[in-house]
């Protein structure tokens, strides 16, 4: 297999816990920290604008109500993103992609994108994502992973973009590694790290499929994975590891 071009860590959502998830100061501190690799979740405002946020819902990590994707982009650009997480980082807003995306190309940065859509949007938020990812990565040498938990966001990015690289987000119950290597064409898999033990790691390796992990804080699972050979290290951890 080729070398994976892609930094072995990658800092969850921005800078994991440490700053407000989500939001262009996670990123600013996960870079302060080192990574040169980052990821974030993109869903869709009720007027089509790809933004960056976790839940279905505002409550949690804003001070808005009910669900982002009912919003359109003019109300959810005013909402406070930060204060929920610490009084320094008050009336820290919302990021579209588009932000994000910039931010890290003149940075020299990676992305990994997971697809995050509202309930009954999961092919249009794949779709509008890739064709975002697509223009605004276009020319460079290394465009964004794109990942997601629904086969059908991930299915409708790889329509729409020639040029994005897929990783399929997998769980016990999901589907078997050989067909998302068949039918979404994806280059990596995905998974909570503790699903992985040498057997799962051969057979995706033998399917041609890189390995990568989510969310990994402590020291003994980051070695574990080490020595089994994975590719990819999701971390909220920015603090405690070196990217190096």
């Amino acid at each position: 297999m080729k070398a994976w071009p892609y930094p072995r860590w990658v800092a969850h959502r921005g800078a994991g816990r440490l700053a407000p998830e989500n939001t262009l100061a996670a990123f600013r501190l996960g870079a302060e920290n080192g990574y040169r690799m980052f990821e974030c979740d993109v869903k869709l405002s009720a007027d089509g604008v790809p933004f960056l946020m976790h839940d279905a819902t505002l409550e949690r990590t804003t001070n808005g109500i009910g669900l982002g994707g009912d919003q359109p982009w003019d109300q959810l650009a005013r909402l406070d993103a930060g204060s929920w997480h610490s009084r320094a980082h008050a009336g820290e807003p919302l990021p579209t992609f588009e932000n994000i995306g910039r931010y890290c190309l003149a940075n020299g940065f990676f992305l990994n994108i997971e697809i995050k859509p509202t309930p009954g949007l999961e092919a249009k938020t794949g779709e509008v994502v890739a064709n975002h990812a697509e223009r605004i990565w276009r020319g460079t040498e290394l465009p964004p992973l794109l990942t997601s938990f629904r086969p059908e966001s991930l299915q409708a990015a790889l329509q729409a973009s020639r040029n994005c690289r897929a990783a399929c987000c997998w769980t016990p119950c999901g589907m078997a590694a050989g067909t998302m290597r068949s039918s979404l064409q994806c280059v990596a898999v995905v998974c909570n790290h503790a699903l992985w033990d040498a057997a799962t790691v051969a057979k995706a390796k033998g399917l041609g499929l890189r390995t990568l992990s989510y969310t990994v804080n402590d020291e003994w699972a980051a070695q574990r994975l080490i020595a089994l050979g994975t590719d990819g290290i999701i971390t909220d951890r920015v603090d405690l590891f070196s990217p190096a």
